[in-house]
């Protein structure tokens, strides 16, 4: 039976590790993990905050969906929105979705990211 999310892998084009650290450590102040030394050697990175857990996977020809993205459940939304925002990162404020505060963000290399807060 199902028990728990693990982790969300997201891809990313070869040699976007830097950008990628700089994003998910600089602007979003998660936490770099290192990968096991036989997944290391694909490239990559993975990242965690609390219980959340992203790993980024090399992927040639990648290109970053529009749509499909992960939820992240936040607390403090606008003080942390506004951290990404002075970091140089988009925020788009999204209010429809009733009973919860929420905005979308991307990735240097495209992907896109939910945040939100239940009301």
């Amino acid at each position: 039976m199902l028990a728990a999310v693990d982790h969300v892998q997201l891809a990313a084009p070869p040699g976007a590790e830097d950008a990628l650290r700089s994003y998910y450590v600089g602007v979003l102040g998660m936490t770099e993990v290192p990968k096991p030394p036989v997944l290391a050697a694909r490239g990559g990175c993975w990242f965690e905050a609390g219980s959340v857990r992203l790993h980024l996977g090399v992927e040639p020809g990648f290109r970053a969906s529009k749509k499909a993205h992960p939820g992240l459940r936040v607390r403090g939304i606008e003080a942390y929105a506004a951290r990404i925002a002075a970091r140089g990162a988009p925020v788009t404020w999204d209010d429809n979705l009733p009973g919860h505060l929420r905005f979308y963000s991307q990735d240097p290399v495209g992907n896109r990211l939910e945040f939100l807060e239940p009301r």
